[in-house]
């Protein structure tokens, strides 16, 4: 079976093909049971996200109304990590006092009924916390007449999911049918509900699936309709609570009892916004403060530090870890991230001028237009997307319909000049999309690209694609700029750019001196020890083509950040190459570096 295809002619083709020959042979038959299981019992994680998933509620809204429930003596305590039941727990004593209710009192009847066969021990989902059982009703109620809408709701939850717990799975049969038309394969698939057990009573989940006939293998038919649809990609939604719930709790960010503070002080700072269907979205000065860090080379926006100090926090609650050390531990990273970011204030402000107006200041300082239109913006369908240079020098494509729509395009902060051509690509779409001439700087690029470059913005230019990869987009390292200055960088230049860098910390060992992307511990021996190197400030190595030294540069985007290469400081000199493709003759590079130290040393 050929699945989806993506080339409309061969659809055709096909289509036509079983349109002249539409009889459909039957060539496979496969008939299954199906089970679908219950959920395991309620830790808190699950409660917040249920609750968000089924009635819209904020996770710190259910935890306050769970809070409630149970100081009043209706549920079990709501903060705990366990997700298995002790076998000791009566829990037929707690089937028992919900057989009163209007609603679910029957189905608790049956479930307690040895003729039913409906009965089912719970299984565990792999969490106890050794000090709080999964959340569960404790006392009978029908509905109190000071329980708000949300009260009633959170509390007929924890019934409804603990007496689903400890029922049978539900049962299907599933029926696949595999058939032949014009020698092009075609599938379907039916099921039926056989026996729906806890989905009787678990009412928010739902099962089941098309019906189809009855089809014998060799049986041969003429389908009533054939059709060619089409379809298109669609971007995935916004996220939902329930699903940054369930990505806190993979990354480790927050306990049950604390996941819901975190949300609420990120809506609070106004970060992130959240809609009437608990669905999130950045606000500009969220967008702006990861901008900003991710310019002055940190990660306290990525989830790997909160992580560490979550589990070092937990550490130090069974005792393997001491508190003072974690503190200091944590204090010593804070305050060098600190220290260093007012250093580096300048690029959070540059980010907030991208994405803030400025209408309060002079045209000078605004981005200007430096060309025509490039293209139809993809994203909006309604402006034009047009050359700019930003204050710093740098070059985007952004949309004219900014701030109703963001779409840009980052161009390689190799940039030294750019202009919107009159030639249009043949490739890219919807066009026209206008090529742009580019002019980079020799010093920032590999010997083997060109500084002249014809280019298309619309997605087929592998060469701005590889240069965006090697150089970065937005504001050039700071060190470099000084260097061109002063004409050519020396090695103080470079030693102080390490220093700079040492101030950051990794996320896995929790030393400075690099990131977690070129982290010594999860490299090779050999490439610890280059990493050292850079660290003392040696970090030269001979040109193979004029014999100057080497400056070590890094590269700054997504899939090669921390990346570092070895470029030729001569401006006649076009030597480049990556640091960790330098397999051969190390130890050659490693004596010339010490005599060179020594030399400096002396």
């Amino acid at each position: 079976m050929r699945g989806h295809l993506f080339d409309y002619t061969c659809g055709v083709t096909i289509y036509e093909m079983c349109i002249q020959e539409p009889i459909a042979t039957v060539t496979k038959v496969k008939q299954q049971e199906k089970l679908k299981y219950p959920p395991h019992p309620l830790s808190t994680i699950e409660l917040e996200k249920r609750a968000s998933r089924y009635f819209r509620m904020s996770s710190e809204q259910t935890m306050k109304v769970a809070e409630d429930l149970y100081q009043n003596g209706f549920i079990s305590y709501p903060r705990t990590e366990t997700d298995s039941f002790s076998e000791k727990t009566d829990l037929r004593t707690m089937v028992q006092e919900q057989e009163g209710h209007p609603v679910w009192g029957i189905y608790a009847q049956r479930l307690l009924d040895p003729q039913s066969g409906l009965w089912r021990n719970p299984s565990g989902g792999g969490h106890d916390d050794k000090a709080h059982p999964p959340i569960h009703p404790t006392k009978f109620s029908a509905g109190e007449t000071r329980w708000s809408q949300d009260h009633h709701r959170v509390y007929e939850l924890v019934v409804r999911h603990f007496l689903a717990c400890v029922s049978q799975p539900a049962v299907g049969a599933e029926t696949i049918v595999e058939i032949d038309i014009a020698g092009e394969s075609f599938s379907a698939c039916g099921r039926v509900i056989l026996a729906k057990n806890y989905l009787d009573v678990y009412r928010f989940e739902s099962w089941g699936g098309s019906v189809i006939p009855t089809y014998s293998f060799g049986q041969q038919f003429t389908p009533t309709t054939l059709t060619l649809d089409s379809g298109v990609t669609r971007p995935p939604p916004l996220l939902s609570e329930a699903d940054l719930l369930g990505c806190m709790d993979k990354a480790g960010i927050g306990t049950d009892a604390t996941m819901h503070d975190h949300i609420k002080k990120l809506l609070d700072r106004f970060y992130a916004i959240k809609d009437s269907n608990t669905r999130f979205s950045p606000t500009k000065l969220g967008e702006a403060l990861v901008m900003g860090y991710d310019d002055m080379g940190y990660e306290l926006w990525k989830p790997y530090l909160r992580a560490m100090m979550e589990c070092d926090m937990k550490a130090v609650s069974i005792g393997t870890k001491r508190k003072a050390e974690v503190l200091e531990t944590c204090l010593q990273q804070m305050k060098a991230c600190f220290s260093d970011a007012r250093t580096n204030k300048g690029k959070l402000l540059e980010a907030m001028a991208i994405f803030f107006e400025r209408s309060n200041r002079s045209s000078g300082g605004e981005q200007q237009a430096v060309g025509d239109v490039v293209r139809r913006c993809g994203l909006c369908l309604e402006s034009d997307m047009v050359l700019r240079q930003k204050p710093d020098g740098n070059f985007m494509v952004g949309c004219l319909g900014y701030p109703q729509c963001r779409n840009v395009v980052w161009l390689p902060g190799s940039v030294s000049e750019a202009s919107v051509t009159e030639n249009t690509c043949t490739s890219c779409s919807p066009g026209p999309v206008f090529k742009i001439q580019f002019k980079f700087r020799r010093l920032e690029i590999p010997p083997n690209y060109s500084v002249q470059h014809l280019g298309c913005i619309g997605g087929c230019d592998d060469i701005l694609r590889q240069l965006v990869e090697i150089c970065g987009t937005g504001s050039r390292n700071n060190s470099n700029t000084s260097g061109r200055g002063r004409g050519n960088p020396t090695a103080s230049s470079s030693a102080q750019r390490g220093n700079s860098r040492a101030q950051s910390s990794c996320a896995y060992c929790r030393q400075t001196g690099h990131l977690s992307n070129d982290c010594p511990s999860q490299a090779s021996r050999g490439r610890t020890a280059r990493a050292q190197e850079v660290d003392n400030g040696e970090s030269s190595i001979p040109c193979n083509s004029c014999g100057a030294p080497c400056i070590l540069r890094t590269a700054n985007t997504a899939n090669n950040r921390g990346r570092k290469f070895f470029s030729c400081q001569s401006q006649e000199c076009n030597f480049f190459v990556w640091e960790d493709n330098l397999n051969g003759g190390r130890a050659e590079r490693a004596n010339t570096s010490a005599s060179t130290s020594s030399g400096r040393g002396g």
